[in-house]
């Protein structure tokens, strides 16, 4: 009876499967091709389609767990309605997914890409990637970069060093999603492999300027929806710090988006469906796009380089050097009292413990680390206290 109920089962997948070539675009994703290292026809309840298993394993990582407790943009500031990561990436998801809608690509390939492209984030945001990724190169073991540490946690941490056997078109789509880039333009770089992956991999962590592009129009979807979702999102945020006006935002910007998080998604999401349906590629208007560069630079200026949310900065880079040292050293002296041995690596395969260096494996288990779980493995007397807002008084 199992056997068989088993077997309808993998009917319905396969019919849901050829359905996809009716009803999704022919630059979609089929599940039909995904690929993963390892073969997994064999495995109880290979029924599922691919991509959707892929969205599975990632809400239930650890690393997904997360999410809860790392910063966004605004660190060690006391105020329940700052977004933080967990909040961004559903947020890329509904957008990306809203716009895979309209666009006929495939929805699950677009929610597994969202939900883990930040899981590589380290504590306190990009400030924090940059001090971890001044120590890491200090190490010689390249630029630290969270797309990166987003596939190693999921495809050589995760489960004890086993990692999620995840496809390639969603760790492909996690590696490439830099929304910190502007584009006004995204066109695949198809046809891609897993050796192919971790070459861009190891250019891009020995240098930093190495442009990845996703294999997928679905990787192409969620870079772009990255941007979409944290532009208007982190003004709101600043407003309601008192870091800045809605009256401060660049007029010609306002013109083309509007001056609210609502209307500047409203507006780039319509842009982009408009301008990219039945395409190769996925791309914004000129003017639009345009607007979308002036509003990221106000943002660069007045909201990310800000000096009124930097003023732990010395402290945090100093913690990073101190925990570093500290557990690099107790690796090489083989200190098994330390967290870094009964927190991380307890129980953790020979396999990842043999294909990392010491300093690979000290990155990992601080890359991994929320800020407070950051902060307590810190001594109290150095801690930095968080702010209650506003801001700026």
């Amino acid at each position: 009876m199992k056997k068989s109920s088993e077997t309808s089962l993998q009917k319905i997948c396969d019919m849901l499967n050829n359905r996809e070539t009716e009803i999704l675009s022919p630059l979609a994703a089929f599940n039909k091709d995904a690929l993963r290292r390892r073969d997994e026809q064999r495995l109880q309840a290979g029924y599922r389609q691919a991509f959707s298993v892929d969205v599975d394993r990632i809400l239930h990582s650890r690393a997904y767990t997360r999410y809860i407790d790392k910063t966004q943009v605004f660190y060690l500031i006391k105020n329940d309605h700052i977004t933080h990561r967990v909040l961004h990436v559903q947020l890329v998801s509904k957008i990306a997914r809203t716009i895979g809608r309209f666009l006929g690509f495939n929805e699950d390939l677009i929610e597994a890409i969202a939900l883990g492209h930040d899981i590589g984030h380290a504590p306190f945001g990009h400030d924090g990637e940059r001090m971890l990724s001044e120590i890491c190169r200090s190490h010689g073991i390249g630029y630290f970069h969270h797309n990166i540490q987003s596939v190693q946690f999921l495809d050589q941490v995760e489960r004890k060093g086993k990692g999620w056997n995840l496809c390639l078109q969603t760790l492909d789509g996690i590696l490439c999603h830099d929304g910190e880039i502007h584009n006004q333009m995204l066109e695949p770089k198809w046809n891609k492999t897993f050796e192919l992956l971790e070459k861009e991999m190891l250019e891009k962590s020995n240098n930093s300027e190495a442009a990845l592009i996703p294999m997928t129009m679905e990787g192409c979807v969620v870079r772009m929806a990255d941007t979409i979702a944290y532009i208007g999102r982190d003004i709101e945020d600043a407003i309601r710090l008192n870091m800045i006006k809605r009256s401060d935002l660049p007029g010609e910007a306002v013109e083309v988006l509007g001056n609210t998080n609502g209307t500047i998604v409203f507006n780039l999401v319509t842009d982009i469906i408009q301008n990219s349906y039945q395409k190769r590629y996925v791309a914004f208007s000129s003017n639009v796009s345009q607007a979308l560069k002036r509003l990221k630079d106000f943002n660069m200026e007045r909201i990310y380089l800000n000096p009124k949310i930097k003023r732990h900065l010395n402290t945090i880079r100093e913690l990073f050097q101190l925990l570093f040292d500290t557990y690099l050293e107790d690796i090489e002296k083989e200190n098994r009292r330390s967290v870094i041995f009964h927190g991380f690596l307890s129980d953790m395969s020979e396999e990842y413990i043999r294909r990392h260096r010491k300093e690979e494996i000290v990155r990992d288990f601080i890359a991994g680390m929320t800020d407070q779980y950051f902060l307590r493995q810190c001594p109290e007397h150095l801690r930095p206290a968080p702010r209650v807002d506003p801001v700026v008084a």
